[in-house]
């Protein structure tokens, strides 16, 4: 009894008014987003401001993206669970959510002990390949083989959070973050400043702050109630949910793996033009994951919340709630433009005081932040459509769009003229051309979903 009255409140989603429900479901999951980017960016700024501009570039460039690629394609492997769980969880099926759960904890586990050790092993060639500059490879093999050791608990706060997330629950995760955030700036003033870690003590810092936020949202997985019985002695695979599971999150993991791979050859391309640019690029990527985090959070929330209401029957909901997205992420992203291009300079003053460095970084933030409004329909679309259980035109669209279009553009075009600006451009022209297929898609499947 208990069980179906949490599972009626929380299922609140597929009910109300949308746009109240959708920003109840979407306030946590940014607020977790603020506080995640919060302490990344705590880092970079402490990392820039003590230790110097070389470390920055090892931690916020070719470091962090191999960073991205790892936990990126795995988010996206599990995605799959999250979906089915909020489709199981929509229709009220309790053995199936309980399944699934225990099942994609399994795999974390299992998954997390491969990555450590392949990471551990190529951290070195893969920077090389990247054409790391050579004062930065020794800082960022520290801080990868570090980050690699203790990348057991990153994926398992990852699990538990979008398996809360699933379930209708954006609190608790957020709740683990903010803990996790504020451990995290408290370790590495401590280890920076105080024990004089450098590189190794920001890297230590997140491991540590990593480990409590997945204890944490694994103890909420135990504590709720929300058609869930989560238990550690049950964690084990079930074959066919993992095939139904691996057969969604493939493909979403696929999509961030060829996003980060396209961007880690973007910025072997940056690092050709030096430290100051690669420096540059690391700020301002600080700068642009603030409307990247919004962004992503609006595509989180669509996700689950249409997945319960496709897993409910509610077609209609599902078309709507899509529709009042949009139209909050297009006004998200106008702002954000404006705000980051009005205080480009004191912003980039906070990471770093080398004016080469600022100058550099004001010119890639004018050139990008005022088109960001064009990849709203790829973030949103896209969401939706996992959401559905779609996900292999989607994938397509974004490799293609994506991905082979930078590949493309950095191999062919910017040899013929290898500036900045050129390089840069590949951003904006993949958002145009992908945006404009997603659209185009979601609309032949939203009108075949009605005539079905």
């Amino acid at each position: 009894m208990g069980s179906n009255v949490s599972s009626k409140k929380t299922n609140e989603i597929t009910q109300g008014v949308i746009w109240k429900q959708l920003l109840l479901f979407f306030f946590p999951i940014l607020l977790g987003s603020f506080f995640q980017q919060l302490y990344n960016t705590v880092d970079a700024i402490i990392v820039g401001r003590f230790i110097g501009k070389a470390a920055l570039a090892a931690v916020g460039g070719s470091a962090g993206l191999i960073i991205n690629l790892t936990v990126g394609f795995f988010m996206g492997l599990t995605s799959g669970a999250s979906v089915i769980v909020s489709q199981f969880f929509g229709s009220d099926n309790k053995e199936k959510v309980n399944d699934s759960i225990h099942t994609i904890y399994a795999f974390s586990v299992i998954g997390s002990i491969f990555i450590t050790i392949i990471g551990i092993m190529v951290s070195p060639a893969i920077l090389s390949l990247m054409n790391t500059p050579e004062e930065l490879i020794t800082d960022s093999i520290l801080y990868l083989r570090i980050y690699f050791g203790g990348i057991f608990f990153v994926f398992i706060y990852n699990t538990g959070s979008g398996l809360l997330r699933a379930l209708g629950d954006s609190k608790r995760p957020l709740y683990s973050l903010v803990v996790c955030c504020f451990i995290n700036i408290v370790l590495d003033l401590v280890l920076i400043l105080i024990f004089d870690m450098g590189i190794a003590g920001a890297a230590v810092a997140t491991v540590i702050s990593q480990a409590i936020s997945a204890l944490l949202v694994t103890w909420f997985l135990i504590r709720s109630d929300l058609l869930c019985q989560f238990s550690l002695r049950k964690i084990r695979i079930h074959s066919a949910m993992l095939k139904s599971q691996l057969v969604l999150g493939f493909p979403a993991g696929l999509q961030y793996a060829m996003y980060s791979i396209s961007n880690m050859i973007i910025q072997s391309a940056l690092n050709k033009f030096g430290t100051d640019t690669a420096a540059a690029w690391a700020a301002y990527g600080k700068m642009d994951a603030i409307y990247w985090m919004i962004s992503g959070a609006f595509g989180i929330a669509i996700t689950t919340f249409v997945g319960q209401n496709y897993g409910a029957g509610k077609i209609d909901r599902v078309k709507k709630s899509i529709r009042v997205c949009i139209g909050m992420d297009l006004a998200v992203s106008v702002f954000m433009a404006v705000f980051l291009v009005l205080l480009r300079v004191p912003l980039f003053h906070i990471f770093v005081n080398d004016a080469t460095v600022v100058e550099i970084g004001s010119q890639m933030l004018l050139l990008l932040t005022p088109f960001y409004f064009i990849f709203v329909f790829t973030e949103i679309l896209s969401g939706a459509l996992r959401g559905m259980g779609d996900v292999m035109i989607p994938m397509f669209i974004t490799i293609g769009g994506i991905c082979v279009l930078r590949i493309f553009w950095i191999f062919f075009v910017v040899p013929f003229h290898p500036t900045l600006t050129i390089t840069l451009l590949n951003y904006l022209i993949s958002w145009i051309l992908t945006s404009s297929l997603f659209l185009i898609y979601y609309l032949y499947r939203i009108r075949k979903y009605k005539s079905e």
